[in-house]
């Protein structure tokens, strides 16, 4: 007797459809798990035997094959383990064939015969083919923000199989609401003078720039980097539905039933390791800080101290908006479309370029400076440096605009990015900059005099253009670009460890 459940796998952040093929003969007791299972996927022959048993359902003592196609592609984890049970059910004729035809099964089995949720679940349902699923209760609210499927969340195995056999209803679906409720974040406002750093963090939200933060121990390079994800506009509901899907399969807990529409927000620590930061793994490749900042901000505090082997795996991500992994058993893909914000002090010591400011030798300071490396120090398209404010700003000064004040600005920036069909100026191709951003010819002389001087790399060229665009979008002004706003986005790009009297390149 043969049986057919649909189901579905994990790979990276994307679900692939599985059919579970159950075989049941007669011949020597066995159960057989093929289809490249891994070990955690071949151990569900004892949970799903257990949990027969405790649900007062009968075991066969006959040979059991289970087959997990396409063959060619890894199964992973326990998310299969119900729909090997409902398969074994209807092979042994517990359960009609007709009842679940249109219907997916996901989740673990506990050896009580509970059904407990999995991680990615998000993906998964993405991917099932079929009109209906059923998942563990604790995943049906992440499971219906995916709105093409029914949902139907069942907690136990002898639920599940009592509504198969119209014994009894089902339990009623639920729908997602469309976000969640809006976490108030650090306001704008708090921050006193930083006036550059200011207009360098708005132009980064506006342009979706990469900046680089340089200056002493209290300057305030965190303060703000901590701010700027309040001043990003909403997602769009398809790049929600993405961020969601990458931390559903990397495991995260998510707002319950709900679908959050803030940029994400990740601050990994400055010893992590390159798995954690671009992703992949050993054994289960799994999304990386890169990933799960997609369509928001990816803070390196500390720069500095990060190892840079794994600072220069992000330079291919920064480039693509994408992070592929390869290794023996397979490959995944990752979207990585992050704004990179990063802070460093100036020298290990923290000190400044003022005498007795700094404890550091010159050789000590240019190996610090070194572990950030020119090419990836040549994507930070804003580098600026941050000096501690004066003192009369901090005692007497009156608060700076508010994040729904410059909130606002960047949103009409990134409209005018919009309508010439990216989400923002950094998108922009080369070809679709020159027709965007044409140059007066005082600001054609202006970078030609920093190309031949050496100061402006080709890919350089394209980033002073592009934020020179997006500050032009801020002011609401209209194409050619002037000099002024070449010079002004050159003066964002410069060496900030050469700015503050450290000339160690």
């Amino acid at each position: 007797m043969l049986a057919t459940v649909n189901a579905a796998t994990l790979h990276g952040v994307c679900g692939h459809p599985v059919r579970v093929e159950v075989h049941v003969a007669n011949g020597l007791p066995a159960f057989t798990v093929v289809g490249l299972p891994d070990a955690s996927c071949r151990e569900a022959r004892d949970r799903v035997r257990a949990a027969l048993v405790s649900s007062g359902l009968s075991w066969p003592a006959r040979r059991i094959t289970v087959n997990l196609a396409p063959t060619g592609i890894p199964k992973a984890g326990s998310v299969l383990d119900l729909a090997m049970a409902v398969g074994l059910l209807v092979a042994c004729e517990e359960i009609e064939s007709e009842s679940i035809l249109d219907l997916a099964f996901l989740g673990e089995l506990g050896l009580d015969g509970s059904i407990r949720p999995i991680p990615g679940v998000l993906p998964l349902v993405d991917a099932v083919e079929a009109s209906g699923v059923v998942v563990a209760p604790g995943n049906q609210p992440e499971a219906a923000l995916v709105t093409t499927q029914r949902v139907l969340g069942v907690g136990d195995l002898r639920t599940l199989v009592r509504a198969l056999r119209h014994e009894a209803p089902w339990p009623t679906s639920v729908e997602a609401p469309v976000r969640a409720e809006p976490v108030e974040g650090p306001d704008l406002s708090d921050v006193r003078g930083q006036r550059v750093a200011r207009f360098a963090l708005e132009v980064a939200a506006a342009g979706a720039h990469h900046i680089l933060l340089v200056g002493p121990p209290g300057s305030g390079k965190s303060m703000l980097a901590r701010r700027l994800p309040g001043i990003l506009p909403d997602l769009d509901p398809v790049d929600a539905l993405e961020a969601t899907r990458i931390r559903s399969a990397a495991g995260e807990d998510l707002p319950p039933g709900a679908l959050d529409l803030r940029p994400p927000w990740r601050a990994p620590h400055h010893g992590s390791s390159a798995a954690a930061l671009v992703g992949g793994g050993s054994r289960t490749m799994r999304p990386g800080e890169v990933s799960l900042a997609h369509g928001g901000v990816l803070f390196l505090d500390e720069l500095g101290e990060f190892a840079p082997t794994v600072l220069d795996m992000l330079r291919q991500p920064l480039e693509d908006g994408t992070v592929r992994v390869s290794r023996a058993g397979g490959s995944a893909e990752y979207p990585a479309r992050v704004l990179l914000v990063a802070a460093m002090n100036p020298c290990p010591c923290g000190g400044s370029a003022a005498p007795g400011g700094c404890r550091c030798l010159a050789v000590v300071r240019a190996r610090y400076v070194r572990r950030v490396s020119g090419p990836l120090l040549d994507r930070f398209d804003l580098r600026v440096g941050v000096h501690r404010p004066d003192p009369s700003d901090l005692l007497s000064g009156g608060a700076g605009e508010s994040t729904s004040e410059v909130a606002s600005r960047i949103r009409q920036a990134r409209q005018r990015a919009t309508d010439r069909g990216v989400r923002a100026n950094s998108e922009l191709s080369s070809r679709a900059l020159e027709a965007a951003a044409p140059l007066q010819p005082a600001a054609v002389r202006r970078l030609e005099a920093e190309l031949h001087a050496g100061r402006l790399s080709a890919r350089g060229l394209q980033r002073v253009r592009s934020v020179a665009l997006t500050m032009s979008d801020l002011s609401g002004r209209d194409v050619p670009l002037g000099s002024d706003l070449v010079d002004t986005a050159l003066g964002l790009r410069i060496d900030p460890f050469r700015s503050e009297g450290f000339d160690v390149r």
